[in-house]
């Protein structure tokens, strides 16, 4: 073989990598076009009186070609998602980088698209301005402020306190007066925010994954590559992604046994979302190391207890609520329940069993709330306890899982606090690679549906129309996909042909 010819072998891998990520930047750039007429914008925001984004949002065929534009870009996002994961399987040398390329290539257009999914970052805006105001974020909700609706937010956060922690009530107050009541500038600088645990995930959850022999490259693209990722923790700027990747940091430097500043971190992470507060006593147990026995394992969680305890009354003194964040999270599970949380439909079931009766539910879903969240903490005491030292991060992982699933609300970006640590623990290519897969599939579609932008005087005529459009879409992509198309119809087969349990079934 000639000199040229080895050359153009050689560069032929690189050329199918390199037309994938451009698949994923196109994808990603549909999502952002798709954006401009369903994403959210505050009522005060200029581009509401722009020509071009009054066309698109007002009129309903502009609002129509957003959707579509919408959910084929997040098909295209996603199959390009697949063609990488196919493309590097083996995971060797220089696949890491690709990823890495991939995660900044497909973000780029997503950074300056609209709030999409979610309009939760408008709410970090009202939380800003009451602490600004002097006011106490855990205690009022956003409306005890004037123009708090023409700014964006949801009427969920018009009487609640906030789930934040303490540290994020601080960044929400520094953003709201460096950007000077300008919302789209505030949208950008939240995001940028987000950003931020988009890149420690980026940089850490490979360097966690090889400490589990799991290559990095592999774990990275399951989870940071990952649309579901993507669209929640950078076109959504939700502060779950700072939260993320604080505390994945936070765990690699526990595992490395650098134990103090694994709790540090993990106090900011706690300090954005109180929920990661059920991973502190893991981080004492790595910290603590594989040869340590019960006595010196309980010291080293009083060590951890007290030097977050010493960090947190710290920060409550700086900012004058002390604890408020403890209390807010003992008592709020999120509002109502979602139907695809196992306890949202045990909710369900078990109300129409009392309707049927004749009886009243309104107790059935504050019962069933509290009966998760026991059974959860349950669960996680019980795996601090038991297994292996070097099944530590799974455990962790487990118990985490735990408290979130036995909630009767589930938003899709909760699943992406659990994602990164099974990733770096390995996922097997077999029934737990499917179930990711299928689950991305669901919620990418579920999300493309569900939270779309109508002006309120199109809503009745327009929300059901473009909704059933959004789903026709979802649902016909993720069919050819998984089914027709020739470069990935193989993928879902192999998985479910690889599942042990199966073939054993068969065997039988």
């Amino acid at each position: 073989m000639s000199a040229s010819n080895v050359e153009a072998v050689r560069s032929q891998p690189d050329a199918g990598v390199n037309r994938t990520l451009l698949s994923g930047v196109i994808g990603a750039s549909l999502i952002l076009f798709g954006s401009f007429g369903t994403g959210w914008l505050a009522s005060v925001s200029p581009l509401n009186r722009d020509p071009f984004f009054i066309m698109l949002r007002t009129e309903p065929a502009g609002v129509i070609t957003c959707v579509i534009l919408l959910a084929i870009g997040c098909w295209v996002l996603f199959r390009s998602w697949w063609r990488l994961g196919q493309k590097l399987s083996s995971w060797g040398e220089g696949a890491l980088k690709i990823v890495r390329r991939a995660v900044w290539l497909w973000s780029i257009p997503m950074f300056v698209a609209l709030p999409i999914m979610s309009r939760d970052v408008f709410a970090y805006i009202g939380q800003g301005r009451l602490v600004d105001a002097g006011q106490d974020p855990y205690v009022d909700g956003i409306s005890s402020l004037n123009n708090w609706f023409q700014l964006g937010a949801d009427t969920m956060w018009a009487q609640d306190g906030t789930p934040y922690g303490p540290l994020f009530l601080s960044i929400e107050y520094l953003v709201v007066n460096v950007v000077g009541g300008s919302t789209d500038a505030a949208i950008l600088v939240f995001r940028a925010i987000a950003f931020i645990g988009v890149l420690l995930c980026l940089h850490f959850v490979p360097k966690l994954a090889e400490l589990h022999s799991v290559p990095g490259a592999k774990a990275t693209w399951m989870t940071v590559a990952n649309p579901l990722f993507l669209v929640n923790f950078v076109a959504s700027a939700h502060n779950d992604a700072l939260m993320t990747g604080l505390s994945v940091w936070a765990v690699y430097l526990a595992c490395k046994r650098h134990g103090f500043w694994a709790i540090v971190v993990l106090a900011a992470s706690i300090g954005v979302k109180p929920i990661t507060l059920v991973l502190l006593p893991f981080i004492g147990l790595l910290w603590a190391g594989p040869e340590a026995k019960w006595p010196s394992r309980i010291l080293y969680w009083f060590y951890s207890g007290m030097i977050f305890l010493a960090l947190m009354t710290v920060v409550g003194w700086l900012n004058g609520y002390w604890f408020g964040w403890l209390e807010v999270m003992l008592n709020y599970t999120g509002a109502g329940f979602s139907i695809f949380a196992p306890l949202g439909l045990m909710t369900v079931a078990i109300s129409s069993i009392f309707h049927s009766f004749g009886l009243e539910s309104d107790s059935v879903l504050s019962v069933i709330k509290t009966a998760g969240r026991l059974i959860g903490v349950v669960m996680a005491i019980v795996l601090m306890f038991r297994g292996k030292y070097s099944h530590l991060v799974q455990r962790m992982a487990i118990a985490f899982s735990a408290i979130v699933v036995l909630s009767p609300v589930i938003q899709p970006w909760y699943l992406l606090w659990l994602l990164p640590f099974f990733a770096v623990t390995g996922l097997r290519d077999d029934w737990q690679m499917l179930w990711l897969h299928l689950t991305t599939i669901f919620f990418l579609a579920y999300q493309a549906a569900d939270q779309i932008f109508v002006w309120q005087f199109l809503q009745e005529s327009l929300v059901p129309r473009v909704q059933m459009i959004s789903w026709g879409i979802s649902i016909a992509c993720a069919i050819y996909l998984v089914f027709f198309d020739p470069k990935t119809k193989s993928i879902c087969p192999d998985l479910l042909s690889s599942t042990n349990w199966l073939k054993k079934s068969k065997k039988a």
